[in-house]
């Protein structure tokens, strides 16, 4: 699992370094912008952080980990907050399974 998460790091950072170098910051949230189709795509990406960060939230307070320097990376750079937090996740951890009502 390491292992994915490293290569799916490297690989969606260095195209996100790409992005950055063409269209700059700020560029990817205008392009997120650019119709209605891109807004779409924008806020679901939105509602999946939240989600994301609920999750990261429980486990978080389960584990004893710090949740706000992840959340925050989550806020400014998305998907690059739950990955480091999935990588930098004690090894031999055990996998978070919360209960069910």
């Amino acid at each position: 699992m390491r292992t994915v998460l490293i290569l799916v790091l490297a690989a969606f950072g260095a195209f996100t370094l790409y992005a950055m170098w063409h269209v700059g910051y700020l560029g990817i949230w205008q392009a997120g912008m650019a119709n209605v189709g891109a807004w779409q795509v924008l806020l679901d990406l939105v509602v999946m952080s939240c989600i994301t960060l609920g999750f990261l939230w429980r486990d978080a307070q389960r584990t004893g980990r710090s949740f706000w320097p992840f959340a925050l990376i989550t806020l400014a750079a998305g998907s690059f907050g739950p990955l480091l937090y999935l990588l930098l996740a004690p090894r031999g951890a055990p996998v978070a399974r919360h209960a069910t009502a």
